[in-house]
C-alpha cells in the first residue's frame, strides 16, 4: 500500500485535503434536504370539502333567527368522521338545518344519515402552516392521497437507479466529473420542479434529481476516504454525515421561514448551479486514477495537492519514475480490471458484497422511516427536522470515539441495536404523550445517523480501490431499496398500525448482528485490488493458525 507513503510526502492532512473536505462538506449540506423535501414541500394540510354556504362569501341566516356562525354552517355543510370531527373527503349534498336546535347549538338527537357525496367542487385547505404545498396545487387528498406518495417512491426509485448508472460512470470515468455532472443535474431538475406545469411533470423531475443525489454524496464519501490516511478517515465520514445533519437543521429553518413549496424548492436548488461550477477545483482522486492506469493525470494532481499544502520543490522527489516504482504493485493491478461480473468470482469479495448490502439495506430503512415521516411522529415537523439534525451531531461525535477505541464491528453492533429498541419503543409511546415521543424519536434519529456513519465507513474500508464505486454503486441500491420501501411500509399502518415501526427495529437489529461476520477495519490500510483482500486473509489466517499453536504449546 505505497499510497499511503506518497500521501505522506505530499501532506497526509494538509491545507488541500482540508479545503476540499470542506467544499464537499457544503455540497452535503445542499444536497441532502433534497432528501427530505417533501416533509414540507408535500406536507398535507388541513382541508375539507368546498362547500357554497361556506366558501362562496354569502351570508345564510337560518330561519330568521339571525346570521350563523362559521361553526353551525360547517355542521350542516359536512358530516362528522369517526373521530367527531368535520370529514375531509365528503359533503352533505343538501344542507342539513335539522342538526341545528334553534339556538344555534348541535343536535344531540339520533337520525338517519343524510346523503353525501365526495368534493365534486374541490378542496379548502388549512393555509395556517403551509401557505402552499404539492398537494394544495394538485389536490392530492382523499382519492388521489396516495399519490402523495408516489413523489417519494420515485425519487427513492431515482437514487436506486442513479446507484446503477453513476457507480459504473464513476469508476470509468472517475469521481470528479460524475460529481460535477450530478450536482448540475439535481439543479436543473429541482429548479423546473418549481415551475412543473403538471404532477406527472413534477414526479420525472424528481426522480431525476433522486438519480443524481446519491451520485453525489457517494462520490464525496470516496473523495474524502482515497485522500486521507487511515487515521482520518472515520474523521472524515464523521464530517461528512454531520454535514448533512447540518442541512437538516437549514431545510427545517428555511421551510419554517418559506411556506410557499416553489419558493423552497428554488431556494434549495438555485445553489447548486454555483456549485457545480466550483466544483471543478476538486482534485481528482489520485488512487483512482494511478488503478486506472493513468499515472501522468496522478502525478499532476499530487504535485497539485503537494503545492496547495505548501510542499515545496516536489517535482524534486515526485517524479513519474518515482510514482510508477512506488506503486508499481497497484499499476500491475490496471492489467486485467474486473468487471462487474468478476465482483461475485472471489469468495471473499462475494461475502463481504453480500453483508454490506444487507447492512445498508436495513441502514437506510430504519433512517428515511423516520426521517420522511414527521407527521407519523408529532404535529410539529419543523421541530422535528430540526432536532434530527441538532442531535446526530454529538451522535457523531460518540460515533467517531467509539469508531476510534471500539473499532468498527462492535460500533455498529451497538449503534444499530440502539436504533432497534428506539424504534420499537415507539409502539409503546402513546400519541397524546408528545414529549417523550418526540424524546424517544429523537433519539433513534441520532443512533441511526451515527450508525449510517459507520456503516459508510466501514463499508468504504472493505472494499479495494479498483472497484470501490461500483460496490459503492451496488450497495448503493441496497441502500436505496431500503429507503424506497419505507414508506411503502407505512401503507401497513391501515392494517395494524405497529407494523411498519416492528420491521424497521426488528431489521435494524439484524443487521447489526450481521455486522459480525465482517472483518475489522480500524487502522488498516485500504486495499487497492482484490488480491489485496487474498493476501490480507491469509495473513490473517496463518497469524490465528500461529496464535492457537502457542496457546496449545503453553498448555
Amino acid at each position: 500500500m505505497a499510497f499511503q507513503d506518497l500521501l505522506d510526502q505530499i501532506g497526509s492532512w494538509g491545507r488541500c485535503q482540508i479545503l476540499q473536505m470542506i467544499f464537499l462538506m457544503i455540497c452535503n449540506v445542499t444536497v441532502y434536504p433534497h432528501i427530505l423535501l417533501e416533509n414540507f414541500t408535500a406536507a398535507v394540510p388541513g382541508h375539507r370539502c368546498w362547500v357554497p354556504l361556506l366558501d362562496n362569501q354569502t351570508t345564510i341566516s337560518g330561519n330568521g333567527t339571525g346570521i350563523l356562525s362559521q361553526d353551525a354552517l360547517l355542521r350542516v355543510s359536512i358530516p362528522l368522521d369517526s373521530n367527531l370531527k368535520p370529514d375531509k373527503c365528503r359533503r352533505f349534498t343538501q344542507p342539513q338545518w335539522q342538526l341545528l336546535q334553534h339556538n344555534g347549538t348541535f343536535s344531540n338527537t339520533r337520525e338517519p344519515e343524510p346523503d353525501t357525496e365526495p368534493c365534486v367542487d374541490g378542496w379548502v385547505y388549512d393555509r395556517s402552516t403551509f401557505v402552499s404545498t404539492t398537494v394544495t396545487e394538485w389536490d392530492l387528498v382523499c382519492d388521489s392521497q396516495p399519490l402523495n406518495s408516489v413523489t417519494r417512491f420515485l425519487f427513492m426509485s431515482g437514487m436506486v437507479v442513479g446507484s446503477i448508472i453513476f457507480g459504473h460512470l464513476t469508476d470509468k470515468y472517475g469521481r470528479k466529473l460524475i460529481l460535477t455532472w450530478c450536482l448540475f443535474q439535481i439543479a436543473v431538475a429541482d429548479t423546473c420542479a418549481a415551475f412543473a406545469p403538471a404532477f406527472f411533470v413534477y414526479c420525472i423531475l424528481r426522480f431525476l434529481s433522486g438519480m443524481a443525489t446519491l451520485g453525489v454524496l457517494s462520490n464525496n464519501s470516496m473523495l474524502i476516504m482515497e485522500w486521507t490516511v487511515p487515521r482520518y478517515q472515520a474523521l472524515g465520514m464523521i464530517l461528512v454525515v454531520s454535514a448533512c445533519s447540518i442541512g437538516q437543521m437549514i431545510l427545517g429553518g428555511l421551510a419554517f421561514a418559506i411556506r410557499n413549496w416553489c419558493t423552497l424548492q428554488l431556494v434549495m436548488s438555485v445553489p447548486l448551479f454555483l456549485l457545480s461550477i466550483i466544483s471543478r477545483w476538486v482534485l481528482e482522486s489520485a488512487r483512482w486514477l494511478i488503478i486506472s492506469n493513468k499515472p501522468k493525470e496522478a502525478l499532476k494532481v499530487l504535485q497539485t495537492a503537494a503545492h496547495r499544502n505548501g510542499v515545496k520543490n516536489s517535482g524534486d522527489f515526485l517524479t513519474l519514475e518515482v510514482l510508477s516504482s512506488a506503486v508499481k504493485e497497484e499499476m500491475q493491478v490496471t492489467q486485467k480490471k474486473p468487471s462487474t461480473r468478476d465482483l461475485f468470482h472471489s469468495p471473499i469479495l462475494r461475502k463481504r458484497i453480500c453483508l454490506i448490502c444487507f447492512v445498508r439495506f436495513a441502514t437506510f430503512m430504519h433512517l428515511f422511516g423516520l426521517s420522511l415521516h414527521l407527521q407519523q411522529l408529532g404535529s410539529n415537523v419543523f421541530l422535528f427536522q430540526v432536532l434530527f439534525g441538532v442531535v446526530t451531531l454529538p451522535a457523531n461525535c460518540v460515533a467517531l470515539l467509539l469508531l476510534n477505541h471500539l473499532g468498527r464491528r462492535i460500533t455498529q453492533l451497538l449503534l444499530m441495536v440502539l436504533v432497534g429498541i428506539c424504534i420499537l419503543a415507539l409502539i409503546f409511546v402513546p400519541q397524546e404523550t408528545q414529549i417523550l415521543r418526540i424524546v424517544v424519536a429523537t433519539l433513534g434519529a441520532g443512533f441511526s445517523f451515527a450508525a449510517l456513519t459507520s456503516c459508510l465507513s466501514h463499508g468504504n474500508e472493505l472494499i479495494p480501490t479498483i472497484i470501490r464505486a461500483t460496490v459503492t454503486g451496488i450497495a448503493g441500491i441496497a441502500g436505496s431499496l431500503g429507503s424506497s420501501l419505507a414508506p411503502l411500509f407505512m401503507i401497513l399502518m391501515v392494517y395494524y398500525a405497529p407494523s411498519p415501526w416492528i420491521i424497521y427495529g426488528a431489521c435494524s437489529i439484524l443487521a447489526g448482528l450481521a455486522v459480525l461476520f465482517l472483518p475489522e477495519t480500524r487502522n488498516k490500510p485500504l486495499p487497492d485490488s482484490i488480491q489485496d483482500l487474498e493476501d490480507e486473509t491469509k495473513v490473517s489466517r496463518k497469524a490465528k493458525q500461529e496464535e492457537a499453536f502457542i496457546k496449545v504449546t503453553k498448555l
